[in-house]
């Protein structure tokens, strides 16, 4: 050993490989969770919620505590299948030592490997709340009203498509060599619904967040970020009248923001309140029903509907608004009402609700039925964007390129891991969504690891084998998800076979 090497003597070569073995032993709990791509002088603010829950995961590995309840939130986040079985197997080391692991989750191998299921439901929002199943997974049956039973017994599942779309212009992109890339030549169509897969670390993000949106982007004038390392690209880009990254980022930059403002609904809102008899008469405007500018709103809390309170050496603090009791309005822009509600209630109003206010108000209603479309029924029209998870922002954000149905122009548009947070009766919706987008003739680029999503791509480009920059960054394969499936190559082509059957 290089101990040995070193001359040290006997004592100190005997801590050395005491404090070696450690170090490899906590290496090794980072690898189990599906860290081992991450360089050891990684900064911690880089690392996403999913790494950093992970992080923490391992860190109670090394402890060895018993007796303790460890609660994780969705850690399957960023999770390649290949890594959930590791994760699996790290949360029954957990349990076997002693602990109670309680674990919020949507990934289907975490919940069939669990020793009890709890579900909530059985729908979002005013249709949830309820526990509608307790028990082991054997103990779902048929008479179980449940989506979360429904699929995992099989009595409902995502369909693979009939058929795979037909592609002809594409774009190529030569020479890609950022961060771990190995100097990769990858083709992406037009037209159709292509998936990026890979291993955690295998380069899906540089390749498509770092390299391919900002050429593009730079092209059609909409983005300024420089792109990393490449040589060239080639194609019928021209084809590409703009591209747009569907991230997670909130919809908005303040509170005041959400999402029936979002898609372009409220416009049409105010527009009809400001044209009721009472507004008339009082002179009201459209402005008059915004909560944004002076006029019709509280100015009190400023069309906040709470009062925010700072605190010298605790967090602040935020109570609701005296004089307009969280209505946002004064008192007499309330008494203008549309089929007995005012703008206060329309604002409380979820999605679902709204669809069938607003169902003879074309204008209105067509703008707020993509949000239905895309899963977000249970939430409200006036929810503040700072309580919308990341997950929910990038649907809003789908649901208004959805609402636009332009047809002027084809764009690209980029996901990141859109399934993040969502249920199979979700991804169902989000699919369909996605797929509308393509079949108005976009194209679509998703960043995925959940194999619902994979099986129903046209086109697969999968990156690996592994992560890191080692043996991560090589162009494992494209083509459609039957070829991957029949030439057997990567890790994704593995647990693709299981989703496709026989097909």
């Amino acid at each position: 050993m290089f101990f040995k090497k070193l001359k040290l003597p006997a004592f100190e070569q005997k801590v050395s490989e005491r404090i070696l073995k450690e170090i490899v032993s906590r290496l090794e709990y980072l690898t189990q969770v599906g860290l081992g791509y991450l360089t050891l002088n990684r900064i911690t603010s880089t690392l996403s919620g999913g790494e950093y829950q992970r992080i923490k995961l391992a860190t109670s590995l090394g402890s060895a505590l018993v007796g303790s309840m460890y609660i994780l939130d969705e850690p399957s986040i960023g999770l390649h299948p290949k890594d959930t079985d590791r994760m699996v197997g790290v949360l029954k080391s957990l349990r076997d030592l002693g602990n109670t692991v309680i674990v919020v989750e949507h990934e289907e191998e975490i919940m069939r490997a669990a020793d009890q299921i709890i579900d909530i439901g059985p729908d979002a929002g005013i249709h949830g709340g309820t526990l509608v199943f307790q028990g082991m997974l054997n103990d779902m049956n048929g008479k179980t009203v449940s989506h979360t039973a429904d699929y995992l017994t099989g009595k409902t599942e995502i369909p693979l498509p009939k058929t795979r779309r037909k592609w002809h212009d594409s774009i190529t992109l030569h020479g890609a060599r950022e961060n771990n890339l190995k100097n990769l030549t990858v083709k992406f169509p037009l037209g159709v619904l292509t998936v990026v897969t890979g291993i955690s670390g295998s380069g899906k993000s540089t390749l498509i967040k770092k390299i391919l949106y900002p050429v593009l982007g730079r092209i059609s004038g909409t983005v300024s970020e420089v792109p990393g390392r490449y040589d060239r690209m080639d194609g019928d880009y021209a084809r590409i009248t703009q591209v747009e990254f569907v991230d997670q980022n909130p919809i908005g930059k303040s509170s005041r923001s959400n999402p029936v403002s979002y898609v372009k609904a409220y416009d049409g809102i105010r527009n009809l309140y400001a044209e009721l008899p009472l507004a008339k008469q009082r002179g009201y405007k459209p402005a008059h029903f915004s909560f944004n500018v002076e006029g019709g709103r509280c100015e009190t809390c400023e069309g906040e509907g709470e009062i925010r309170v700072e605190m010298q050496f605790m967090a602040d603090i935020f109570l609701k608004c005296e004089s307009c009791h969280g209505k946002r309005f004064k008192q007499e822009v309330l008494e203008v009402e549309y089929n007995g509600k005012n703008i206060a209630d329309i604002l409380d109003m979820n999605v679902e609700e709204a669809i069938q206010f607003f169902h003879d108000k074309k204008s209105i209603h067509d703008k707020i039925l993509p949000l239905y479309e895309v899963g977000m029924g249970y939430v409200k029209l006036g929810q503040s964007s700072n309580s919308l998870s990341g997950g929910e922002a990038q649907r809003v954000k789908l649901a208004s390129y959805l609402g636009k149905n332009s047809t002027e122009g084809t764009m690209l548009f980029i996901f990141d891991e859109p399934t993040t947070g969502l249920h199979f009766h979700d991804i169902s919706k989000l699919l369909k969504a996605i797929n509308a987008l393509v079949d108005q003739g976009h194209s679509v680029i998703v960043i995925e690891h959940n194999m619902e999503v994979i099986k129903c791509a046209d086109w697969i480009i999968d990156l690996g084998p592994e992560g890191g920059e080692k043996r991560g960054g090589s162009l494992v394969f494209e083509g459609t998800p039957e070829e991957m499936v029949k030439k057997g190559k990567g890790y994704t082509a593995e647990f693709l076979r299981r989703k496709l059957g026989k097909r």
